[in-house]
């Protein structure tokens, strides 16, 4: 009776997938595009495919990692020194702040603009049913 033995690693049931969907992760939104193109260019069902992917799992329409959600690990990490800690986490502290009241100044200057655009419109319509008359 011969008994035969692998020595293959084992890997999970979709290993080369799981690899290459965490490199396109790891390289952004951009690198999944960039293989959807090139399914649709070489294989078109397989573009197809990772469109429908892209979709279901919602890489498609979400955000992009942004720098604050890379480097979070590394921010709470401590370093042993209490007094730089204290300042790192003032600091980011201070900068979240800041980034905030950015945001919130950007937003308040988008709809400025929005409320500018749309009276010239209305205005623009206002002057042309005066000359229609």
């Amino acid at each position: 009776m011969n008994t035969m033995t692998t020595t293959a690693p084992v890997t999970s049931a979709g290993g080369w997938f799981s690899r290459t969907e965490a490199w396109l992760d790891q390289k952004g939104k951009g690198a999944w595009i960039a293989a959807m193109v090139l399914g649709f260019v070489f294989f078109w069902p397989v573009g197809l495919a990772l469109l429908m992917y892209m979709i279901w799992s919602k890489r498609m329409f979400s955000k992009p990692c942004s720098y604050r959600a890379r480097t979070t690990m590394t921010n709470l990490r401590p370093t042993g020194n209490s007094a730089f800690d204290s300042y790192k986490a003032d600091t980011l502290r201070r900068l979240e702040e800041e980034q905030e009241n950015f945001e919130a100044f950007l937003e308040r200057l988008r709809e400025a603009k929005d409320k500018a655009e749309f009276d010239q419109f209305m205005d623009e319509r206002a002057k042309s049913a005066k000359s229609d008359d």
